[in-house]
């Protein structure tokens, strides 16, 4: 599945040599204080109206979106439509598909990446705040209330990005920082149900959530997702649902194709480190070495001790 950069984002609306995005995202750089912007939607339709159909993919960039307009948003499993006002957080965590309904767009977005909002400069570890969590929903209908008090944040962001006070993205970080607090006090819409592609969306994910934990880069690093239930209750289905997908797809159950990538990682830490496999069976998440040995030799016919071994012949 495609992973759209920053670049990418930029690219696909305003072209490959726009002058005026390449010194900002430059600018951005410089300063090192990772990157933010914010855009108007109505503006930006304006521009290039056919890129508000966007395809189901996974970004790599954080996006907070004050939709007015009707529109639909599919993830997973579900399909949210919006009729009147919305708020959307979204995440590098959960691919989805958005899609306006009809001409009357507007609302304001901005665009931020993992840098500009780092434990060391606001407090927060941004993949732990609960709004932007793969097991969050994160689209919330608001009141016009609601929609005003958003508007008014966004408002001073729109205001800010183009002062000269020289502390002005600290100050951006603040308003950004203020909108996920507001978020978190929103509820959620209801799903509308099933959408045609529900299935190839729910198997996207899962192979999101399950590469995202590799590769293992130290013994401290712990595995945490491994059995199809946790994988299940994080894309909210229900077990059975789950496997019956990925068996369609790709002729193996949940927990096959669970249990070959773990054993895949344990060649590759076998291979490439100098780890004890005590360390490596911690790592992957067994408690004891006994049940990862006989784990490993289930699905490799040998032993850890034995594949590494092996590997130490063949380089002699």
């Amino acid at each position: 599945m495609k992973i759209t950069t920053l670049k990418d984002f930029y690219t696909d609306i305003f072209g490959e040599n726009n002058a005026e995005m390449n010194k900002f995202l430059e600018n951005n750089h410089n300063q090192n204080i990772g990157h933010f912007n914010i855009f108007d939607i109505e503006t930006l339709q304006n521009v290039a109206p056919e890129k508000f159909i966007m395809p189901y993919n996974r970004r790599a960039y954080y996006k907070i979106s004050l939709i007015k307009g009707k529109n639909k948003v599919e993830y997973a499993d579900r399909m949210i439509d919006i009729d009147k006002s919305a708020i959307l957080f979204a995440t590098p965590k959960i691919p989805y598909r958005y899609i306006s309904q009809d001409q009357a767009q507007s609302g304001c977005f901005c665009v931020f990446d993992k840098d500009f909002i780092t434990k060391a400069n606001s407090g927060l570890i941004i993949d732990e705040v609960p709004i932007f969590n793969p097991n969050s929903d994160f689209v919330y209908q608001i009141t016009p209330p609601q929609t005003a008090e958003f508007e008014f944040i966004f408002a001073k962001m729109q205001k800010e990005i183009h002062s000269e006070y020289i502390f002005k993205y600290d100050l951006l970080r603040n308003y950004v920082i203020e909108l996920i607090h507001l978020g978190q006090k929103l509820k959620p819409i209801t799903p509308s149900g099933n959408s045609i592609n529900a299935s190839t969306r729910i198997f996207t994910l899962f192979i999101e959530l399950l590469e995202r934990q590799f590769p293992i880069s130290s013994p401290t690093q712990i595995l945490h997702l491994k059995t199809a239930k946790m994988y299940a209750d994080i894309l909210k289905v229900h077990t059975n649902h789950l496997n019956k997908i990925l068996k369609e797809i790709t002729g193996k159950t949940t927990s096959e194709i669970i249990a070959k990538r773990i054993a895949q990682e344990g060649k590759e830490l076998l291979t490439h480190t100098t780890w004890n496999v005590s360390e490596i069976a911690f790592s992957l998440g067994f408690e004891e070495v006994a049940h990862f040995s006989n784990f490993f030799k289930k699905q490799t016919n040998v032993s850890p001790l034995h594949y590494r071994t092996q590997l130490f012949d063949f380089y002699k």
